[in-house]
């Protein structure tokens, strides 16, 4: 076999003596065979069997190597070479698993996989045997070469790291006690571990209540050096500790952390894991590190943001300032507390300009900054906004929100060049004034990304990055009359409620006791259409309009003219078609992953309007 495409012998026995190399430097030609090559969950990290054509052992792939197994670089029975690894104990058995964070393609699928034939006189390939020169020469011959460090002839390595660590600050001293591990090898069955990370999003320290008392919470985004990231999260004195000492955009040494399984409903960042901190975790600032790179964006473009409309997801936007708005004082319902908040209209070069509400310090200090040189028109970025409804379409920051004023980024270079050049000049219309004509209307909307049933239900893996919007022209078939159809809720904040012992309901979020409360619903209907028919979730102010009546209206009915009015009532809306835009997404339930569909919008059927579409939709495939 040529030995440009085959493996490095001894590889696995290597590794195994050498389970967490000190330096990526340090690591020998190590080439493996990938065997047995499977994902795992949700198909963001790959597993196999390295090979060295003698032992084996189980490894995995970094995520940001999942895009080479998609596009077919990396195939089962293919070789990879391995940069940068750690090795972690696997519970409940003997065995280590290799965790690999640096690697690259050597050569795709062999035809066969590699067995070792080696005599009993034959040398082992990698010989650790050093010499002055800091290079070892391998046998056999055809085994690549090894390098590795020389050995200190003056003084002994411990010595040498103990005058270091004597005059080191702390933080060098914990980097140089234990490896830096990139935030790809970790995992929730690791143990110790040491990360160094920039502190790219900080969000506020927040208050809350609940059935097991008071507290307070605060997570921060935290960046390694090659760009990957992870949210960790410190709960009551973990919080009120670190919460003075993690400082927006410096780099600091963590330890003694636990890692979970991320929930993907809530998460901010791309990563499977999320990281918690109690009060004994170990934090120092690592002085005078540049090379980790700070806030990371993912901009969308303001006509884009239509379909994050309600959504969990944030959004990040760069945009040149238009105007501002004198600090306004807003109530909060939840606790009656006054906080400022401050508009701001922001525009870029798709030609559509948003408002954007800016709260508490982002709207005193920030927004005052604003004020004084909206003149000159300046750019920013903000990174976290959460996406609304309101006026249209709105943006409004969060806690974790981030602002800065006239960035070093491309894009935002970029932006600065179109709007001095012919962006000044430019008419541009507000997307909110677009979304509420659509609301308005309830029928524009409903003729974009138009599909059947059959193109969300055929496709189990749609909605698995982030929610998808589409259209339907659907008939209601079947309301199940013994589900719950809706549940008590708060007359102030519209929040769940329970019965409180004393009597009356109690609700967690206003953090008060009513004698009355709402209901309101929050079903399951199944739609039909040509191609098939599907379970969707509507949720109160489409279901009224559904039902034709309130939730309380329809127990009511239930309680006074009994259980043959209240299924009457849930027949007469059934056979009867409407249009509704509906987001796809994915859930776990059961520990098995299910498609979910909400409806969004619903408006019944125009049939002027509808005809219309029909001819421009045939219109289109006679022009083909």
């Amino acid at each position: 076999m040529d030995a440009a495409k085959s493996v490095t012998p001894g590889a696995v026995s290597h590794i195994l003596a050498n389970p967490s190399p000190g330096d990526a430097a340090e690591v020998p030609e190590l080439v493996v065979q990938v065997v047995d090559l499977k994902s795992i969950g949700t198909g963001s990290r790959f597993s196999f069997v390295a090979s060295d054509g003698k032992d084996k052992m189980k490894a995995m792939l970094p995520t940001q190597f999942a895009e080479e197994v998609r596009s077919g670089k990396l195939q089962n029975l293919g070789l990879i070479r391995i940069l940068d690894y750690t090795c972690n104990d696997v519970p409940r058995s003997n065995d280590k698993a290799l965790i690999i964070s640096k690697c690259e393609v050597v050569s795709q699928a062999l035809d066969a996989e590699i067995k070792s034939e080696a005599k009993k006189e034959e040398e082992p390939a990698i010989v650790l045997k050093p010499k002055d020169e800091g290079v070892v020469v391998p046998k056999p011959v055809n085994a690549p070469p090894v390098v590795l460090k020389p050995k200190q002839e003056v003084k002994s390595a411990s010595q040498i790291v103990n005058e270091q660590r004597g005059n080191a600050a702390p933080a060098a001293r914990l980097a140089m006690t234990r490896r830096v591990h990139p935030l790809i090898s970790l995992n929730p069955y690791q143990g110790n571990w040491v990360i160094k990370v920039r502190v790219t999003n900080k969000g506020n320290l927040r208050t809350y209540k609940n059935a097991r008392g008071e507290g307070c919470v605060f997570n921060v985004e935290l960046t390694d050096e090659d760009g990957t990231q992870i949210q960790a999260t410190m709960f009551n004195e973990a919080a009120k500790k670190f919460y003075p000492m993690f400082e927006l955009g410096k780099v600091y040494y963590v330890s003694k952390g636990s890692l979970r399984i991320a929930n993907k409903q809530f998460k901010t960042v791309q990563n499977d894991y999320e990281m918690t901190l109690n009060e004994n975790a170990v934090v120092e600032e690592a002085w005078g590190e540049t090379i980790i790179p700070q806030v990371q964006f993912n901009f969308v473009k303001i006509d884009q943001l239509g379909s994050y409309v309600n959504g969990r997801e944030l959004v990040d936007i760069v945009g040149v300032v238009q105007s501002v708005s004198p600090t306004l004082s807003v109530r909060r319902k939840r606790d009656d507390e006054t906080i400022p908040k401050r508009d701001i209209v922001v525009a870029d070069d798709s030609g559509k300009t948003v408002s954007v509400s800016l709260w508490n310090d982002l709207a005193t200090t920030t927004g005052e900054e604003l004020l004084d040189m909206v003149d000159s028109s300046p750019i920013i970025a903000i990174k976290s906004l959460r996406v609304s409804d309101f006026q249209g379409l709105s943006l409004s920051t969060v806690g974790k929100s981030t602002l800065l004023v006239n960035p070093d980024l491309p894009e935002a270079q970029n932006l600065k060049s179109w709007y001095d050049s012919e962006g000044k000049g430019t008419k541009m219309a507000p997307i909110g004034a677009d979304m509420g004509a659509v609301r308005a209307g309830g029928l524009r909307s409903m003729y974009s990304d138009r599909v059947f049933l059959s193109h969300i239900t055929s496709d189990p893996n749609l909605g698995q990055e982030k929610p998808v919007f589409f259209s339907l022209n659907a008939i209601i078939s079947h309301i199940k009359p013994d589900q719950n159809m809706w549940y008590r809720a708060c007359k102030t904040c519209n929040k769940k409620v329970t019965e409180a012992v004393e009597g009356g309901y109690w609700c967690e979020g206003c953090n008060k006791n009513d004698a009355e409360c709402s209901l309101r619903y929050i079903m399951v209907i199944k739609v039909s259409d040509p191609t098939g028919e599907a379970w969707v979730s509507v949720f109160n102010e489409h279901a009224e309009k559904i039902i034709g009546c309130s939730a309380d209206e329809l127990d009511q009915i239930r309680r006074e003219e009994g259980e043959d009015s209240y299924i009457l009532k849930l027949k007469e809306v059934t056979w009867v078609p409407h249009l509704f835009r509906v987001s796809v997404a994915q859930h776990e339930y059961m520990n098995e992953r299910r498609q979910r569909i909400t409806v969004r919008t619903e408006a019944p059927v125009d049939y002027v309007a509808e005809s219309k579409y029909l001819l421009e939709e045939i219109a289109k495939l006679t022009a083909c």
